[in-house]
């Protein structure tokens, strides 16, 4: 029998909880459902190694602020333990680049590229608050009903606010790749290399790739408290914002049970009758309510029977491959890397050495192969939060790319080929490392679809791209959290606006499960 007054969520990632979050404040009856044995899922900060703990999203920067202020995160235990991290772009010569928010310093700067840094600053932020904009909005549909014509009218609006001559600008560079744009504002190949990986980072496309302007938009969008783009450390790791979303959703009276993973979405007809546990168990629920990804969700967990054939079919080509690894290091001392203060070294480093550099890693992912010479992007969170390691060692955590899914040789072969090529790119910047190491942690995209059921082992549970973007994310006709299937609905990264922890996929379908 139904039970007309329970909403189920599939997962605890931190949309989940902020999704469960608000619609336990309005009063619903929710519980949230987790695979794993705690709430948090890429989000979560997890033990690789005895002593050593980490989580696969490494640094906060899209957290919105009010989600923070209505579900009072930080009375929930959320602390920084750093904030305002600048970006050391890292040279095997020991001749780095800091980047902060405002300013470079550095060796080989000129003074044309420090004014252009600004200036480049300055119309990059104010593109992405047209993007920042739209975060905690439904997504208009492509319809003739007055409601989205005029929200779409707004969108149009919001363009033309930015000025003329900006508003041209957008129009021109806003579907076209990071490294013309670079090319066209800046000379030295260190600067233009990090700030190509800041438009690559987590997506299947490399500087030269569309959509890479598109991308690195989407990095500083976020409604944060400090400056677009600004780059913090939660004290406990990223683990302890999504365990401060879970206390809040309890306290609203949502309960949480983990290692419950969901194996099917039960249907009585058309209609939506609850979920079935690995185990057997069934739960009764008129609303079920999906953080997994899109594909997972439709394909997997409802089934394609229950599809018109054309939405079957839109929803299996989502684009959702991964390309993206996550290192986790455990070490006896901290590193010692080449021209770098131990100041320097609590903040964020990245290897991108020029555009070129970045391209030809890329390149070797089109054949299905990993980068001989990755890119990363590093951070060592135990200089600023001793809880993550034992006294007097450290954890070094690093995005590594390009790490293709679907590996030719396979994963299981070539794991152990391409850990070694990390280590040995970082060993260029930081010799001797290796004997450093204690222990050693490197998730695959494989491994991540694996461990956290996310298809293809893509975090933002499918491409960023113009064409899987805000009406038309996941898919069209389901992009306003809504799914063909009534009562069913999603909340996860796959819908607008899309992956990083910023929590607006969770409170906007809660918005709309409330409106129903």
């Amino acid at each position: 029998m139904i039970n007309s007054d329970k909403i189920v969520i599939i997962g605890g990632g931190h949309n989940g909880l902020v999704c469960a979050a608000y619609l336990a404040k309005a009063g619903r009856n929710v519980t949230v459902l987790e695979a794993a044995d705690q709430v948090g899922g890429a989000a979560a900060t997890r033990e690789f190694a005895p002593g050593f703990r980490a989580s696969v999203a490494h640094l906060l920067y899209l957290l919105d602020k009010d989600i923070s202020k209505d579900l009072a995160l930080d009375s929930h235990g959320l602390k920084m333990a750093k904030s305002g991290l600048k970006t050391i772009a890292l040279a095997e010569s020991g001749d780095h680049i800091t980047i902060s928010t405002r300013r470079l310093s550095g060796a080989n700067l000129s003074t044309e590229d420090k004014a252009a840094y600004r200036e480049y600053r300055r119309f990059m932020r104010k593109f992405a608050g047209v993007i920042s904009g739209l975060h905690n909005k439904i997504p208009p549909r492509i319809t003739s009903e007055r409601s989205d014509m005029i929200a779409l009218g707004k969108m149009a609006l919001k363009v033309r606010m930015l000025g003329r001559n900006d508003m041209r600008e957008l129009l021109r560079i806003g579907a076209i790749n990071i490294y013309d744009v670079l090319q066209e504002n800046f000379d030295n190949p260190l600067l233009k290399g990090a700030l190509s990986l800041d438009a690559v980072l987590g997506t299947n496309s490399g500087p030269r790739s569309n959509n890479s302007v598109f991308t690195a938009l989407h990095r500083t969008s976020g409604n944060t408290r400090g400056a677009a783009g600004q780059l913090s450390l939660p004290n406990g790791g990223v683990g302890a914002v999504t365990q401060a979303m879970a206390a809040a959703a309890r306290e609203y009276g949502a309960e949480t049970h983990t290692g419950s993973p969901v194996d099917k979405i039960l249907m009585d007809g058309d209609t939506i009758r609850g979920v079935q546990l690995s185990g057997g168990e069934q739960i009764a629920a008129s609303v079920v309510i999906s953080n997994a990804d899109p594909k997972t969700t439709m394909m997997n967990l409802l089934g394609a029977q229950h599809l018109e054939a054309g939405v079957a079919r839109k929803f299996h080509n989502i684009r959702a491959s991964g390309n993206a690894a996550k290192l986790h290091l455990a070490l006896d001392k901290l590193p010692d890397f080449k021209g770098v203060s131990p100041t320097q070294l609590g903040h964020r480093l990245v290897i991108a050495s020029d555009m070129e550099y970045v391209e030809r890693a890329f390149n070797h992912s089109k054949y299905g192969e990993f980068s001989t010479h990755p890119v990363a992007e590093i951070t060592i969170p135990s200089i600023h939060d001793e809880t993550l390691a034992p006294d007097g060692k450290h954890v070094l955590s690093a995005i590594v790319q390009y790490a293709p899914r679907n590996l030719g040789t396979g994963w299981s072969e070539g794991k152990a080929a391409f850990t070694d090529a990390v280590l040995e790119t970082l060993s260029a910047y930081a010799p001797g490392i290796r004997e450093n190491v204690i222990a050693t942690e490197l998730l695959t995209p494989e491994d991540i679809e694996n461990e956290f059921r996310m298809a293809g082992g893509h975090w933002h549970h499918g491409e960023l791209s113009l064409d899987q973007f805000l009406m038309l994310r996941p898919v069209p006709g389901s992009a306003q959290y809504e799914t063909p299937v009534e009562g069913l609905y999603l909340c996860g990264a796959g819908c607008h606006p899309g992956g990083g922890v910023m929590g607006s996929a969770g409170r906007n379908a809660a918005t709309v499960v409330l409106a129903q």
